[in-house]
């Protein structure tokens, strides 16, 4: 990584980020630690941008192509690669303004989607209130005449209305109570009485929970405004189906807004790194990031821009912010999945994925192990990669797949497994007498220890290849002595206790290798302590070498275990699937077991390798600590730019 001071006059600077984006191979630093300095923050000040209004574009167009999906519901197939345009369409001003007015008129459909579904939901509870009064031919307006009043109110369901009309008459009142309709919750009253006597009307009626109900602002019966209300319905049912169909007729032109999308995501990283930019006005600076293999070309567009610029390498103490790239082959380039998820290395650290490549993908066939499994892996693979045209993390995904695929056709082919034993149950339920066996060189079933033996040793073999790339790196630091009362030390000791056991290598009945061993380990974990110090730094360095060697060897034995359970569940369903009777019932039982089967080994495997290289394997010579390296470039969701020839 070299690292990248350029300045330029201000009014390039719309130019100047756009040619950098093209390239897409320099990250812009936040310029914090050049504000923070006095001198530099009485010169110049951020950049400014339209990141604000970007943004709010983004969340438009997103509005618009989700409406579009939720009302229109296009059909995406599944494995339908992403759209190729040229940078100069992808860039078009007359798109942009097209699908920007797209943009806008689907948004204000949708706007006037919701404030018509929130109409709608008012008129029909205008409408769930005058219901119960459409029997009532009286214009809900009236209250009375000169010397009666009439009163619409509620009871609850369970008011007895012969009992209230028996307490009215008893109270000697001038009324007369209604009923004019009844739900399971509520029934409903009209009350007229005498002027006079209203207020011992109330007072008969309240015990009853008796509840007036007006309304206001509405003239005419119930029943008229209730038809009143469904024309307004049925015009509002109008209005929203337009409406719809206005947004379903824009779905033809989904993808110019998919497109504009992408666009302002591409604009909205620019105006994110405007803003690293420092100014007065008349001149800007920043500083950044870019790879060695890509100065020469970054080189030639600053000269041609106008710029002014210097390249160095970073110092020692820069190391902690210089952004990390991983440079990788096709075999190593899928791994980045996996160091991704762990944490990148520090710019000083080494590249995991080259060490880790062969180990990871042996594994993860050694636990599959099965031939069918590998061949849709190797399919799924393919349709990622050369039919959906995969990029990013899921290009990696579609890359890591298909060599995995590959290893656990391999393994399956070791080991005699397609779906299980699927094909020798399938014979045999045709065939009664038949003893077809896929070839083998082994199997779980009946040679466990072995594949026990097996795992532990490519277990050592992954342990032993940590430590010899910690031994180089510490040589390489300057950090020789390490290396050798460390890594040698144990090498020494594990070398010396297999020939002790084997009855290899004695002297007089002593073994030597080992002796020597225990000695290197005696000097060396005590040589930087002192006192009682030397002895507590001796028991800890028996005890965590030991215990430490000892589990991280054992934890390979999940190789075994997963081969074999991934076996023993095929089998299974095979056997289950056997039981019906049928070849069609075998086929279903069997297909749909080793599916799930399928599945739960695809990410349990997984899970297990990854513990195994970042646990087992990482710890012997990983640095952590780096920070990916983000360049200003196009990133799309939707389409792919390419450039025109």
């Amino acid at each position: 990584m070299k690292k990248l001071r350029v300045m330029a006059m201000a009014d390039c600077r719309d130019e100047l980020l756009k040619g950098l984006q093209h390239l897409g191979c320099v990250e812009i630093s936040e310029p914090d630690d050049k504000l923070s300095d006095p001198d530099w923050s009485a010169l110049l000040k951020r950049g400014t941008s339209r990141l604000t209004e970007t943004k709010g574009e983004i969340t438009d167009v997103n509005t618009a192509l989700d409406a579009i999906k939720r009302i229109a519901q296009p059909k995406d197939s599944m494995f339908a690669p992403r759209g190729a345009v040229t940078e100069q369409e992808f860039l078009s001003d007359d798109t942009a303004q097209r699908a920007r007015a797209l943009s806008e008129r689907i948004g204000e459909l949708v706007q006037e989607l919701t404030r018509l579904q929130g109409e709608e939901g008012r008129l029909l509870s205008r409408k769930a209130a005058l219901q119960p009064w459409s029997s009532l031919d009286m214009p809900l307006e009236l209250e009375g005449t000169a010397h009666a009043v009439f009163r619409m109110g509620v009871c609850p369901g369970s008011t007895d209305t012969g009992a209230v009309k028996t307490e009215l008459a008893a109270a000697d009142a001038a009324a007369e109570l209604y009923e004019i309709s009844a739900d399971k919750q509520q029934k409903y009253f009209l009350v007229i009485c005498h002027r006079q006597d209203e207020e011992a009307v109330m007072e008969v009626l309240r015990p009853h929970n008796f509840s007036v109900t007006t309304f206001q602002n509405v003239t005419g019966t119930a029943a008229e405004n209730l038809a009143g209300l469904d024309r307004q319905l049925a015009e509002n049912k109008a209005a929203r189906e337009a409406a719809t169909e206005a947004i379903k007729q824009s779905a033809g032109d989904r993808e110019t807004l998919r497109m504009y999308a992408d666009r302002l995501t591409a604009e909205a990283a620019k105006d994110t790194n405007a803003e690293r930019l420092l100014t007065d006005g008349t001149i800007l600076f920043f500083e950044g990031w870019a790879p060695a293999e890509n100065i020469k070309e970054v080189e030639d567009f600053l000269g041609r821009s106008g710029c002014a610029w210097e390249t160095s390498d970073p110092t020692e103490e820069e190391y902690p912010k210089v952004p990390v790239k991983l440079k990788n082959n096709w075999f190593t380039q899928p791994l980045n999945m996996v160091t991704n998820m762990y944490v990148m290395p520090a710019y000083d650290g080494l590249d995991p994925n080259p060490l880790m490549a062969p180990f990871f993908i042996t594994f993860y066939g050694l636990m599959m192990a099965d031939m069918a499994y590998g061949i849709l892996m190797i399919l799924g693979a393919w349709i990622m990669l050369k039919k959906m045209h995969a990029k990013g993390g899921m290009k990696d995904f579609g890359g890591l797949l298909g060599l995995c695929g590959v290893s656990t056709f391999i393994w399956g082919a070791m080991t005699g497994g397609f779906f299980g034993d699927f094909i020798p149950q399938l014979l045999k339920l045709i065939n009664p007498e038949s003893t077809f066996q896929l070839p083998y060189l082994f199997t779980p079933l009946t040679d466990t220890l072995m594949i026990l033996v097996g795992s532990l040793v490519l277990g050592i073999i992954q342990i032993f290849t940590g430590m010899a790339i910690s031994v180089v790196k510490k040589f390489k630091d300057g950090n020789g002595k390490d290396a050798i009362w460390e890594e040698f030390t144990w090498w020494i000791i594990l070398v010396g206790a297999a020939l002790a056991i084997l009855g290899i290598g004695s002297v007089g009945g002593y073994p030597v290798v080992l002796i020597v061993g225990l000695l290197m380990l005696v000097y060396g974990s005590t040589r930087n302590s002192k006192g009682i110090g030397k002895l507590f730094s001796l028991i800890g360095a028996v005890y965590n070498g030991v215990t430490g060697y000892f589990s991280d060897t054992l934890s390979y034995a999940r190789l075994m275990a997963l081969m074999l359970a991934g076996s023993v569940i095929a089998q299974v369903f095979n056997t289950l699937g056997a039981v019906t009777g049928s070849v069609i019932g075998f086929v279903i039982v069997s297909l749909i077991g080793n599916m799930l089967n399928f599945a739960l080994n695809l990410l349990g495997c997984y899970v297990h390798d990854l513990r195994l290289q970042c646990l087992e394997f990482f710890n012997r010579f990983y640095k952590e600590g780096g920070k990916p390296f983000r360049p200003l470039d196009i990133q799309t969701k939707y389409v792919d730019v390419i450039e025109q020839k």
